[in-house]
């Protein structure tokens, strides 16, 4: 991607709080903290773009991050162009930077020409079921079912086993697959045995998909769950950390999962997951985008790429309406959709 001549980059650190608490099986987040990249030109437009490392996820995050931002930003500048061989180390960096540069050619929040872009249609979406105890994660489930979603995802992986399956299997009882598709996302939380008796009891109340059931950095492990799984297993952060194609179509055929999760800020920013989706394509291994925590400028940056995407599935696209002072970016969700209301950037 080019970069204008005396293109220079200003990077905001900023605060955002959860409205409520958000828990995984790695830890509840009570505030995320990102780093806006805003690209400004001599004729004085602007364009913005988020970075927004996992602190105990990403694999570029540090306690310098902000001053990496600026170096590898005035880096490409000085190039002229995005720096890949040496961002692809840094993938919530290069996202923000690709979504600013972006931002500054479309001259609004519309990145691409898209229905969505244009307000036309929306994407559809899952719901996500946050973990909690198990009355929690009922409560929000039915929240989430009464809001018309017919896709849920349940992170699950924090409370007792049997009890969450217990749950699950409840759900199905009185809402058939035809009615409501359940996906589950682990992200890590069992072990080889626990993971196949876990999946074992979700393939047998046709749960669509499992994400991650074993910690990431086992490739043996979890080949031999995707060669035998009741189940269809998607890599979410067995992804992070994997920059060059060749360790990417390593992964991909050692592993050979049946989907892949692509979030952009931890895989490898737009340049990157495009690279995972054409190889994951050869290889007929399925895919969807969802989103890692961020504000509302980065939910609307991948929103616009994953509209460019061909897809029928529901997409992981809500979780940047989390925030009680959020930006506002004309993202909303209605019917289960998100859906972009035009207006130009600020």
């Amino acid at each position: 991607m080019v970069i204008q001549p005396d293109t220079t980059f200003e990077v905001i650190e900023r605060h955002f709080h959860f409205i409520n608490p958000a828990t995984t099986s790695r830890g509840t987040y009570h505030e995320r903290i990102v780093w806006f990249v805003v690209a400004h030109t001599p004729d004085g437009r602007m364009g913005i773009g988020e970075c927004a490392p996992l602190p105990d996820l990403s694999c570029d995050f540090g306690s310098r991050y902000g001053r990496t931002v600026k170096r590898l930003a005035d880096e490409s500048a000085a190039a002229g162009r995005l720096l890949y061989d040496k961002l692809r180390n840094f993938p919530s960096v290069l996202f923000g930077l690709e979504t600013a540069l972006l931002n500054l050619q479309a001259g609004s929040l519309a990145l691409f020409d898209t229905p969505f872009s244009r307000g036309e249609e929306g994407i559809l979406i899952n719901g996500l079921v946050w973990m909690g105890n198990v009355e929690q994660m009922l409560h929000r489930l039915s929240v989430k079912i009464s809001e018309g979603y017919h896709c849920v995802k349940l992170k699950i992986g924090s409370n007792d086993t049997e009890r969450e399956l217990s749950l699950i299997e409840s759900v199905r009882s009185l809402m058939p697959e035809g009615e409501l598709e359940i996906r589950v996302d682990a992200n890590g939380a069992y072990d080889a045995d626990t993971a196949r008796r876990v999946m074992e009891r979700l393939a047998a109340c046709g749960v669509h998909s499992i994400e991650q059931p074993v910690r990431a950095g086992q490739p043996a492990i979890m080949g031999s769950l995707c060669r035998n799984a009741p189940l269809p297993i998607a890599l979410d952060e067995e992804l992070i950390g994997v920059v060059s194609r060749e360790h990417k179509a390593s992964l991909l055929d050692s592993i050979a999962p049946q989907y892949i999760i692509l979030k952009p800020t931890l895989h490898g920013g737009i340049h990157g997951c495009q690279e995972w989706i054409d190889m994951a394509s050869e290889r007929g291994i399925g895919f969807w985008v969802t989103s890692a925590l961020e504000s509302n400028i980065g939910l609307n940056a991948i929103a616009q790429w994953c509209a460019t995407q061909r897809h029928t599935m529901p997409q992981g696209l809500g979780t940047g309406l989390l925030y009680s002072n959020n930006v506002d970016t004309g993202l909303h969700i209605s019917d289960a959709r998100l859906h972009f209301s035009p207006r130009t950037a600020q």
